[in-house]
């Protein structure tokens, strides 16, 4: 798999299991660290922490592992490094504060029905 169909599974894994407001972000011309950037919205916390399970899992059948994975618990919001795939899983309230997508507004939405 290609970068671009790791961040397609990432998106469509999400959806699959109920996460909102899916974005899979293509940044590799405006940035150094990752090709693809993948956000979503659970819930609940309980949610997210399923959505992280998730997503790990459906890479690992595609042997793509976690890199590091940043936040915990309760934090509200969940980065997982997967080298140039980035997902990051949010609540809500978390995602309306840091309003992360603005920061790429000028980057590539891809369309998560490919």
């Amino acid at each position: 798999m290609n970068n671009k169909e790791y961040a397609l599974l990432a998106a469509k894994t999400l959806s699959d299991k109920k996460a909102a407001d899916i974005a899979a972000i293509d940044i590799a011309e405006k940035a150094s660290f990752a090709d693809y950037l993948v956000i979503a919205t659970g819930n609940s916390d309980r949610q997210v922490n399923s959505l992280i399970d998730d997503v790990e899992d459906a890479f690992a059948k595609n042997d793509l592992f976690v890199k590091n994975v940043e936040g915990k618990q309760g934090s509200g919001w969940v980065l997982m490094d997967f080298g140039d795939i980035i997902v990051n899983i949010f609540t809500k309230e978390m995602r309306e504060k840091y309003g992360i997508e603005k920061v790429w507004g000028d980057c590539t939405f891809l369309d998560i029905e490919e």
